[in-house]
């Protein structure tokens, strides 16, 4: 058992150090030039402002870039932070855009992917399919611990592979003024269970056997039927709901929460695990053509305090979800993970569900599932209550869309020589104008994981050709020929603003570390920031993300903004998954208005390529 055990630490350290090899190899992410993105950014403000309002702009922002000027202070220091830190930008921005950021996980920031349905209609195929899963992702991390999950390479460039080993046993832990995130996950005497919910009941399950070797497919589901048995609907209190409160409102309950030694212990289980999986009861069948946004919000919140709300945990990084129905999922914590790396594992548990079990499962006892038990007084009780109320408000706010568009897909779009991401994308702003008149601040999500612990940046919309294509697009009076121009036009500059992005050229993060960088001096906020352009330019009506995966999932979100739109969409060869979501408290916005015109302006774009006799 020792050396069993020895040998697992072993392949840790050895897979630590192939991470560490392959990120040697992978360059810094560059400072961008001061001037190249200020004269960007003035450009990107063309399409959303009249011309006094920009010309006012224009001069603050020369102002700011002028020789011997604040601007390029704030870049010198910036170079600097470059040469001394492991990313000059990452670690400021999960801080700014996720653990600072104080509303609600639920919704507003964890990323959901609905999967397509699975061949069971009950209860035994869910937990025959969940030990199958189970035993998937523990696959997946084996290969991550011990170094041999192959390095990831885009356009010939290898990337980045830090967020992987980041994904299991950690979790977001809630403050009054930020959150902070726990990685578990040590080579040494890491975590060997995962957290099963049902029926809002937690427990530990322990997934590897003395020996170090992981549960096999039929010991997994030998102990979720166990579970199951101990698991059967009571009066327990959906615990998991006090995880969907405003940041600061879950600080606090957090506090009063673990001054408990059993919730203390409860809750560091469930933080401490390597990822939680769902267990979710059946809900209400509806209409085919309304399943799949039912499905992706049961992934997303849970349906509700009435409904599977109380089986999650959403400062978790990873969490499963099965229905009893053949639907299943994941939600992940977004200061944590991002989709290329979610995705890759999703396409490594789905070829492993492939796999028959044809391991055999050792003749020895396991031992019982251990329930975690919270103890409720009455501030407790008061913190379940407001946390039902409030996440039952805010889904009963949230509206979700999806829809299958099936008349083309994006080999339609590489036939016409054009990008399907940047296509689909003059898709969205075509759509957005045709439902509100006027384009809006949009944003596209482009990794960067070409560099040394690279995230993201911002790919905007709309472009100066975006908007000449759209006004042209609905008028008469332009030629066929014309409108094709202008839209080949549109793409291609879309495409050029993703090359920029994915080379570490964007705008977005560079502008924020300008601003970080005075905060972080003391310095009053610079002009440029407190411009109103500044506001609309960063106000994003429009939050977009491509889903690069192999299957048809579907991801959602929540919209950035309260009189906003959120649009996901996942494009396979013929075919495009798209999911919409918007508020339902904002008069001016409507989910369902925006998909219907968003399937009638690709039809029409279709058209235009292939006119109808």
């Amino acid at each position: 058992v020792f050396l069993c055990s020895s040998l697992r630490v072993i392949l840790c350290l050895v897979g630590q150090a192939v991470l560490r090899q392959a990120h040697s190899s992978v360059p810094p992410q560059p400072v961008p030039p001061l001037l190249q993105t200020l004269q960007r950014y003035l450009t990107a403000l063309e399409p959303l402002l009249p011309p006094d309002e920009l010309q006012h702009t224009r001069k603050i922002v020369q102002k700011f870039g002028c020789p011997g000027g604040l601007g390029e202070k704030l870049q010198r220091e910036l170079i600097k932070r470059a040469k001394h830190s492991h990313n000059w930008i990452s670690d400021w921005w999960v801080q700014w855009a996720y653990l600072e950021c104080r509303q609600p996980l639920a919704v507003h920031s964890n990323p959901a992917i609905s999967l397509p349905n699975r061949d069971f209609t009950d209860w035994r195929g869910q937990l025959v399919f969940a030990s199958k899963l189970i035993a998937g992702v523990l696959d997946f991390k084996a290969q991550v611990d011990s170094g041999k999950l192959a390095l990831e390479y885009m356009r010939g460039q290898p990337l980045c592979m830090e967020l992987f080993p980041q994904l299991f046993s950690s979790c977001r832990i809630p403050g009054p003024k930020h959150d902070h995130v726990v990685h578990y996950g040590r080579p040494r005497r890491g975590p060997a269970h995962i957290t099963v919910v049902r029926n809002y009941q937690f427990f530990q399950l322990d997934v590897y056997n003395s020996d170090g070797t992981p549960l096999t497919e039929s010991q997994i589901h030998a102990q979720l039927l166990r579970i199951r048995s101990q698991s059967w609907k009571t009066d327990k209190q959906p615990m998991g709901i006090l995880t969907s409160e405003h940041r600061h409102t879950w600080g606090q309950a957090y506090t009063r929460l673990l001054r408990d030694k059993i919730n203390k212990e409860s809750v560091r289980l469930i933080e401490k695990s390597i990822f939680t999986l769902c267990l979710d009861s059946p809900v209400m069948r509806i209409s085919d053509e309304k399943y799949s946004s039912r499905m992706a919000a049961q992934i997303l919140h849970g349906g509700g305090t009435f409904s599977n709300s109380g089986n999650r945990w959403f400062d978790k990084t990873l969490q499963f979800v099965v229905g009893e129905d053949g639907s299943w999922g994941l939600l992940y914590e977004h200061a944590t993970a991002e989709g290329p790396p979610i995705s890759t594992l999703l396409d490594h548990v789905l070829e492993y569900c492939k796999k028959p079990d044809r391991v055999r499962a050792p003749l020895i006892p396991l031992p019982m599932p251990k329930k975690l038990y919270f103890y409720i007084n009455s501030e407790i009780k008061w913190d379940l209550e407001m946390a039902k109320q409030n996440l039952d408000i805010l889904i009963n706010d949230l509206d979700i869309k999806c829809f299958n568009f099936q008349h083309f897909g994006k080999e339609f779009v590489k036939q016409l020589k054009l990008s399907p991401n940047s296509f689909i994308q003059v898709a969205i702003q075509l759509a957005y104008y045709r439902v509100h008149s006027e384009v809006c601040a949009a944003c596209d999500i482009a990794s960067l994981r070409m560099f040394r612990g690279g995230r993201t940046d911002y790919i905007r919309s709309p472009t100066n050709q975006m908007l000449s294509f759209i006004r042209a697009f609905d008028d008469d009076a332009v030629s066929r020929e014309a409108k094709v121009q202008l839209l080949r036009e549109a793409v291609d500059a879309y495409s050029i603003l993703t090359e920029q992005s994915l080379m570490g050229q964007g705008i977005d993060r560079h502008l924020l570390g300008l601003k970080l960088q005075a905060i972080e001096e003391g310095l009053s906020l610079p002009r440029i920031f407190m411009d109103t352009a500044y506001g609309l330019a960063t106000h994003w009506k429009l939050r977009t993300g491509q889903v690069p995966t192999n299957t048809d999932s579907v991801m959602c979100f929540g919209p950035l903004a309260p009189d906003g739109y959120a649009v996901c969409y996942n494009p396979q060869q013929d075919h495009v998954h798209f999911s919409v979501t918007a508020f339902n408290c904002c008069e001016e916005t409507n989910a369902e208005k925006l998909a219907l015109t968003l399937e009638r302006s690709l039809r029409d774009l279709q058209e235009l390529f292939q006119p109808t006799v």
